[in-house]
């Protein structure tokens, strides 16, 4: 999902329910990148991912954005903590219900309800150790099923090779600011097609 700027942020899980409520889902390892102004910037894109053209913005559905998060980075010792905006009116606060949600989930939490449990299988390596069936299922498909196994080899192949284009972007972007050198030339040395290099440069002129 991109803002007007061309900001983005890849989601793990994309997800809309029967009432159309949105959800986005990020699986976060380390503390930094939960952060309040990541959750904030994620929210925005996702009610500018939500609303068209055109569309009413009372119309807008409710958007939740669920941060799981591997340390309890509220450190309140909760299973959850969900985040809302709220209206001072005097000495008194009232939600202001404008649809949008922010929630983290403590990933360290181990009660023994069903957050703590869908926690415990999330960390869980051996899918017979897991409480939840659907989960363990799909685990013992990418583990144990020749045809799970390589499309999770494809998976990761798919990661590796983004991740050498999103650092091959940057390089020319940098390069583009430097302006040094030709966009052939930096299409050449970052192994990118010119199209993309193209695109990059308009982009930064859009930003500058």
């Amino acid at each position: 999902m991109k803002n007007l700027q061309g900001r983005s942020a890849v989601l793990d899980v994309h997800a809309v329910d029967d009432a159309d409520k949105e959800f986005d889902v990020e699986i976060q390892r380390k503390d930094a990148g939960a952060g309040a102004k990541r959750a904030r910037h994620n929210s925005s894109l996702l009610d500018a991912h939500i609303l068209k053209a055109g569309d009413d913005t009372e119309d807008i559905p409710d958007s939740y954005v669920i941060f799981i998060t591997e340390n309890d980075v509220m450190k309140g010792n909760q299973p959850i903590y969900p985040v809302e905006r709220y209206v001072t009116i005097g000495e008194n606060k009232v939600l202001f219900g404008d649809g949008s949600h922010i929630i983290y989930v403590n990933g360290k939490y181990r009660g023994n309800d069903e957050i703590g449990k869908l926690m415990h299988d999330f960390s869980c390596t051996n899918p017979d150790d897991m409480n939840y069936e659907t989960l363990a299922k799909k685990a013992r498909y990418f583990k144990q099923d020749e045809k799970g196994v390589a499309a999770m080899c494809k998976i990761m192949e798919d990661m590796r090779n983004e991740a050498e284009q999103n650092k091959a972007k940057k390089t020319a972007v940098h390069l583009i600011k430097l302006g040094k050198m030709t966009l052939e030339e930096i299409a050449e040395a970052t192994e990118l097609s010119l199209d993309i290099v193209k695109e990059l440069e308009s982009q930064s002129m859009q930003l500058a």
